[in-house]
């Protein structure tokens, strides 16, 4: 059940008080981005602006979060981009080469991570033609060209940061906080459910989730105060002792409540929830977590490379097009090209994401056209220009927080876009056939990614869910079940291989989430019998822990059973740690064979 906060709650026009809050923080540190950029006669002022139109958020923690990232991208693409212009500044068709694997390399890299990571990287692809290509033709200015740069995003950054400062901008901690306790309590009432009717997957799916998408939020935390890091560390720790949790409840489904198994997952559930409530209580109290956990993110290098393959030949067929056409400035579109396949790489669509800024585009440049030829239309003060410009802000970071992912889309881009057309300088240049050429090239760079990517489309959904499971297959098959990795720790990043497979409309094939259920069931139970028969590397039990381990890599639930049985036969007492064993070993002959009968039901169709 969603509940709304107290700023949700209060609406104006329909819209939440937090909506209106965050598109006027928006829209004043646009404006003083501006003044600063004027007052300091940069020769870019509206890099400043745009600055703030990209990292803003709701929260100041994850603006905050997301500046310093753009911080560190920029300085990493203006390195790459003085590097790559230096070395080919002679020849331009392998310069534009070097471009295209320059920006595939940063769209791998960030499909390899998630939140802010993923958006610096490709920040960092498309920096170096922001500042390199449209200086293609006199690369002795690319150094200073990273300096301005460099300066209008300090500009920007610190511009939002004294306006969420002064304007009260929230923090994320009390919802973050809010959220987890709310997860707790269904994963809670789950467990319960669990216990008492069997194949709850679909909302295991549902909280495995929410747990796994708060993972880019917690570390916004860590900058919101003096505790921030330990904050950070507490909700991170609890993030991961939930799916630990969810993992324990889903092991005790479909078993008889007298067993002894199912004594074993119901003491395993307890200490799980004492787990997550000794983490939730750290978070409350801004203290270090009994624990501190990792929350690894699963990574397919395989699905990465491919995608920065596909977004290096986006960039070749767009600058081979641009260069045939012989268009002055085309290195407008160009640059555009690669900011739009920068930040469609960070998107579950990039195709969905080129098609919402080819709708965007044409919106932005109507937008920017009205705000300076009828609403401005000549004037040079800046009070007129703050005022002409507050619709086109607030009504775009308005669209930006909207919950439909078309409106905020949208919303994002017009963000972006109104600003890089509109270009405010001081004075204002009024000239109504550079603005019309400026609208034109940057749809036309829209319309060529799009047709691009028609060509040469991205990486499916069906190959993504192909390819994780073919990878979950392998990994459940290797001959080692301990890496170093705490069982937790690997319990989430299996959680966030689940989540990847649903983001790519992995509930619309049963079969296969049920198989890569499966894996992720056996994968979780083989690692924790493998840990618990560690404790008898030495002594008499050694070589039955020996003969346990190859009968796991084999997956001979017959000999499990029997070595269960030996293991049992053997207790001093009734609660000991060879009891332990036995029951995880039952259970885990039990979920590989149910994990067989996946198997071959999907070999059978």
């Amino acid at each position: 059940m969603v509940t709304k906060t107290a700023e949700q709650a209060f609406t104006v026009a329909k819209i939440p008080v937090s909506s209106w809050s965050f598109a006027i923080r928006v829209w004043l540190a646009t404006m003083l981005a501006l003044f600063v950029g004027f007052w300091l006669q940069l020769d870019t002022p509206s890099s400043a602006a745009l600055t703030v139109a990209i990292i803003a958020e709701p929260t100041r923690g994850e603006a905050l979060d997301k500046a310093g990232f753009r911080l560190l991208a920029t300085v990493v693409g203006v390195t790459a981009a003085i590097a790559i212009s230096g070395v080919f500044s002679q020849a331009r068709d392998l310069l534009l080469a070097a471009f295209a694997a320059w920006l595939g390399i940063c769209v791998f890299a960030a499909k390899l991570f998630d939140g802010y990571r993923a958006y610096a990287a490709g920040l960092s692809g498309y920096t170096v033609t922001i500042i390199a290509t449209e200086l293609i033709d006199s690369p002795q200015r690319v150094f200073q060209a990273g300096m301005d740069r460099g300066a209008a995003i300090a500009v920007g950054i610190l511009s939002l940061a004294v306006v969420n400062a002064f304007v009260f901008a929230p923090d994320r901690y009390p919802k973050l906080l809010a959220q987890l306790v709310a997860i707790h309590r269904r994963v809670q009432a789950h467990a319960g459910a669990a216990l008492r009717e069997p194949d709850k997957s679909s909302a295991f799916l549902a909280l495995l989730r929410d747990i796994v998408t708060l993972r880019p939020e917690i570390a916004s935390v860590a900058l919101e105060s003096s505790s921030g890091s330990a904050m950070s560390a507490a909700a991170r720790s609890a993030a991961v002792a939930l799916v630990a949790e969810l993992q324990a409840a889903r092991t005790s489904d479909g078993h008889d409540p007298d067993t002894e198994a199912s004594a074993w997952t119901n003491r395993e559930l307890q200490q799980r929830d004492d787990e997550v409530r000794q983490n939730l209580q750290a978070l409350r109290s801004a203290t270090w977590p009994p624990r501190l956990w990792r929350a690894p993110l699963y990574r397919s290098y395989r699905i990465a490379a491919e995608s920065g393959v596909r977004a290096a030949l986006w960039f070749a067929i767009a600058s081979t097009v641009l260069v045939w056409s012989g268009w002055p400035a085309a290195s407008v579109s160009l640059t555009i090209v690669a900011v739009l396949i920068g930040l469609g790489a960070i998107t579950p669509n990039p195709r969905g994401f080129t098609t919402i800024a080819l709708l965007a585009t044409p919106i932005a440049a109507l937008l920017a056209g009205i705000t300076e030829f009828i609403i401005l239309d000549g004037a040079d003060d800046f009070a007129l220009l703050a005022i002409a410009m507050a619709p086109v802000t607030i009504g775009a970071a308005l669209f930006a927080v909207s919950q439909n992912p078309l409106w905020a889309g949208l919303g994002r881009i017009n963000m972006i876009f109104i600003p890089a057309i509109l270009a405010p300088s001081n004075p204002q240049s009024y000239n109504p056939q550079a603005f019309l050429f400026t609208c034109v090239l940057i749809v036309t760079a829209a319309a060529l990614l799009f047709a691009a990517q028609t060509l040469i489309p991205p990486v499916s959904d069906d190959k993504c869910k192909m390819r994780l499971l073919a990878e979950a297959r392998s990994e459940l098959q290797e001959r080692s079940f301990q890496d170093g990795e705490a069982l937790e720790e690997a319990a989430f990043r299996d959680a966030s291989r689940i989540q990847q497979f649903l983001a790519a409309g992995g509930t619309q094939d049963g079969r296969a989430l049920a198989e890569m259920l499966s894996c992720f069931d056996q994968l979780a139970m083989l690692r924790r019998c493998d840990a618990k028969l560690m404790q008898f590397t030495d002594g008499p039990l050694a070589p039955l822990a020996d003969d346990a381990r190859a009968a796991m890599v084999k997956r001979d639930t017959a000999t499990l059973r029997a070595i269960a049985h030996r293991f049992r036969e053997m207790a001093p007492q009734k609660e000991s740690i060879e009891t332990g064993v036995a029951a995880c070993l039952a259970l885990t002959s039990d979920i590989v064979d149910r994990g067989m009968g996946v198997d071959a039901s999907q070999e059978t169709t």
